[in-house]
């Protein structure tokens, strides 16, 4: 069993350049807080073995996810949960004046720092 709380400082970078806080993880999945301030756009990368959920919980934002021909950007804002399956391309945006935050599911946990590879980006 774990407990953790969510640190004021965060804990690193992802690979999209995002500010990662850790959460609770088990065997199967791991849990992060992820920060992007406003004004900002992430990398645009991809994932090797892992599928994500993500929870929108503050800002507002724009996700692009790009799978074979498929191509869309969809509005974020609290309350919207999308999915990142493995091998889809994706970079996010922050389009409000606060700092764009919300939850990730990664399943299984994050494996480490060669897991995300960049891509040809959307924005």
């Amino acid at each position: 069993m774990q407990t953790a709380t969510l640190s004021e400082h965060y804990d690193c970078l992802a690979p999209d350049q995002s500010e990662i806080r850790l959460l609770a993880a088990t065997e199967r999945a791991s849990t992060v807080h992820c920060t992007l301030p406003p004004g900002k756009t992430s990398l645009a990368v991809t994932h090797r073995t892992v599928e994500e959920i993500w929870f929108f919980i503050e800002g507002q934002g724009e996700v692009w996810r790009r799978q074979g021909a498929r191509d869309e950007v969809t509005a974020v804002a609290p309350g919207v949960s999308l999915t990142i399956p493995t091998g889809v391309h994706f970079q996010f945006r922050n389009t409000g004046p606060s700092p764009l935050r919300f939850l990730c599911v990664t399943m299984p946990p994050w494996p480490g720092d060669d897991e995300a590879h960049r891509v040809p980006g959307h924005w």
